[in-house]
């Protein structure tokens, strides 16, 4: 048992229908990570070189870059071990620190998915105000802010897990430590632990969930009052890509952590968690240039300056 002469290892079981073809899906899951750290690495390079995207959504598009990176970076070099062996061995502490900074990140991607919202709103429904209400001492807090409270939300139900009992050898029906399937292999009274993870990801998901439903209710009620349809199009277009990255997001982790599971969930548990650890952070960069004309139009600029560049050395 934990608490007694020995500390338990867990065995992470993956997906083995993968493992049937290893080199293939070692080869998919690896140049998706690399799309999504090359992608988000492309979005924060940019945004932060060219003039015209030095702005707050920009600025704020550049921390949930980064968050994305490290997200997916805490799981899926996991995953890319697993489908090249059987199964993957983790220590009992390398699990909890592995689920910690998933929570960190996954805690502050949220809370920043709601400051951008707030600042959509601001931008639509108070656009004289703007500059003002958010200039870079609020932008630098609000970021901050979304940071520290990430980095202290696993601290208590982290706390609680590491004093279940459990055996000395386990198995985790998951491709990472994730706190479900960790609670359900302890050996002891698991109720307090199910509670503290429940309430914390409770108020962290529901609140900035709240935050950002409030937001984009109060930009849909201006957007409808404009009366030009482009001014419509126009403010919507400013709003839609965040939209739907919140709308992924936060349906899946909901589903995952919030919704009530049986013993036969796990698997789907398994799968879901699959589309917000890997799926989103693909479709992130996807949104937030193929759909957006500022990045467009920056990338656009960047290879003419660049052709420029060869045809003068030619």
């Amino acid at each position: 048992m934990l608490n007694g002469t020995s500390t338990p290892k867990f065995v992470l079981l993956g997906f083995p229908e993968l493992q049937e073809f290893p080199l293939l899906s070692f080869v998919i899951l690896l140049s998706i990570y690399l799309f999504i750290l090359l992608g988000n690495a492309l979005i924060i390079v940019l945004s932060h070189i060219d003039v015209s995207l030095r702005f707050p959504m920009y600025f704020f598009l550049r921390h949930f870059s980064f968050l994305e990176m490290c997200y997916t970076s805490v799981t899926l070099p996991q995953l890319l071990g697993n489908v090249l062996r059987a199964s993957c061995a983790i220590s009992f502490w390398t699990c909890l620190t592995q689920m910690y900074f998933f929570f960190f990140f996954g805690s502050t991607e949220f809370l920043l998915l709601a400051t951008m919202a707030y600042d959509r709103y601001l931008a639509i429904c108070h656009p004289l105000q703007y500059p003002v209400l958010m200039d870079s001492h609020a932008c630098a807090c609000l970021a901050l802010g979304s940071w520290l409270i990430g980095f202290l939300t696993p601290f208590l139900p982290i706390a609680f897990i590491s004093q279940l009992p459990f055996n000395s050898s386990n198995q985790i029906n998951h491709f990472f430590c994730d706190t479900g399937p960790l609670i359900k292999l302890s050996t002891g009274n698991t109720f307090m632990a199910d509670t503290i993870v429940f309430l914390v990801a409770g108020v962290i998901v529901l609140l900035s969930f709240l935050l950002t439903l409030t937001s984009y209710t109060l930009i849909v009620s201006t957007i409808c009052h404009i009366p030009s349809v482009s001014g419509r199009h126009k403010a919507f277009s400013t709003c839609s890509s965040h939209l739907m990255v919140v709308t992924i997001f936060y349906g899946t982790v909901i589903f995952t952590y919030l919704c009530p599971h049986s013993d036969q969930t796990f698997e789907m548990d398994k799968v879901v968690s699959l589309l917000y650890a890997v799926v989103t952070p693909v479709l992130n960069p996807i949104i937030y240039t193929l759909r957006n004309k500022d990045v467009k139009r920056a990338v656009e600029k960047i290879l003419y300056h660049i052709k420029n560049k060869q045809r003068k050395i030619s």
